[in-house]
């Protein structure tokens, strides 16, 4: 364990000097103008995009000029989007390649040069009849035009958007894609990742039992430098946060071998809350990630039997629907300190 975690620890030096290449704003613009957080999560953007509705899925383009993130109410399962213009960021607003409200849309993804948007969509395959609901799961793209607006939707590939339901893309530096595939008939799900070959992809390959052998497991976030990844895991022992899925992060060297999974702390497997998504800002500064927690302010507030405090309950976070928080990525430090150590 120690020889793997001397080699990873000078991986990932290599990786946080890339990640401070990332051009920074004006820290009065960056990340909506919130107050970055530090060992304790808090939601993000309260009133902006920690609205009340059920939230998660967020991604940062590299620049972190544009965000997108996914938001489900009882008429949207859909991909909201703000960009910064001049010195104010614009009112989150329905992403403009989703506006086809037959479909579903989800877990957007930036590539590592900002320049394509990946994401889950019902929309069928071509030559497939629309279904209802979440019959097809697969993974499609948009590119960013010359003129900063956002095009039409496609298939990047047919190397990974196979039969089986297919979701959650995420992208390293050099371009390759981890995915989570779902078995129609068992529902099991686990990772893979297809090395980008060119302008196509080769056949994806299954992660090692290290991994995917260890219950179910699904929506993974690839580190840009392929250093770590950070996945919700069902199915296996918790002492935190017992019978609900929980954030789990493996690390890897530069051989290409992985760590047994960490659970991270209760800050992040809040108890009665099942780990949704996460992901890391492309400064490498933070981890963001959604979880279902209910304020004492809401607890009061539900208890109530006016019309006012029902309107109140449905428009603010914590209300028992799943809010993105953010925390610093010292807390993937300290576990990757605490595994060395052993």
């Amino acid at each position: 364990m120690k020889n793997f975690f001397s080699l990873f620890s000078l991986g990932y030096l290599c990786f946080a000097i890339a990640w401070q290449e990332v051009r920074t704003l004006n820290p009065n613009l960056a990340y909506l103008g919130q107050k970055p957080p530090g060992l304790i999560p808090e939601l993000f953007a309260p009133d902006i995009i920690a609205t009340g509705y059920y939230e998660r899925d967020i991604t940062i383009s590299p620049d972190g000029t544009e965000i997108f993130y996914g938001i489900l109410t009882d008429r949207h399962v859909t991909i909201f989007y703000t960009r910064l213009a001049g010195s104010n960021w614009t009112e989150p607003e329905i992403a403009p390649f989703t506006h086809n409200s037959k479909y579903f849309f989800l877990e957007p993804c930036f590539s590592p040069d900002g320049k394509t948007v990946y994401f889950l969509s019902t929309k069928p395959p071509s030559g497939k009849e629309p279904k209802p609901g979440w019959a097809y799961q697969n993974i499609w793209a948009s590119n960013k035009q010359s003129d900063g607006t956002w095009g039409d939707i496609y298939n990047p590939d047919t190397a990974f958007n196979r039969p089986n339901s297919q979701f959650y893309p995420s992208l390293t530096k050099t371009g390759t894609l981890y995915f989570t595939r779902s078995d129609e008939k068992t529902g099991k799900s686990e990772i893979l990742r297809a090395k980008k070959n060119g302008l196509k992809y080769d056949t994806p390959e299954l992660l090692p039992p290290v991994i995917n052998g260890n219950g179910n497991i699904y929506n993974a976030f690839i580190s840009p430098e392929e250093s770590f990844l950070i996945a919700c895991v069902e199915n296996k022992h918790n002492a935190i946060n017992p019978g609900f899925s929980n954030y789990y992060i493996f690390f890897r060297d530069n051989n290409d071998n992985w760590s047994e999974g960490k659970s991270f702390g209760p800050e992040i497997n809040i108890k009665g809350s099942n780990a949704i998504s996460a992901s890391v800002s492309p400064d490498g500064k933070y981890l963001f990630f959604s979880a279902r927690k209910t304020s004492e302010k809401m607890k009061v507030l539900s208890s109530k039997n006016t019309l006012g405090s029902l309107k109140e309950f449905l428009n603010s976070p914590q209300n028992d629907n799943y809010d993105i928080y953010w925390v610093s990525t010292e807390v993937i430090d300290a576990i990757r300190s605490k595994e060395s150590s052993k």
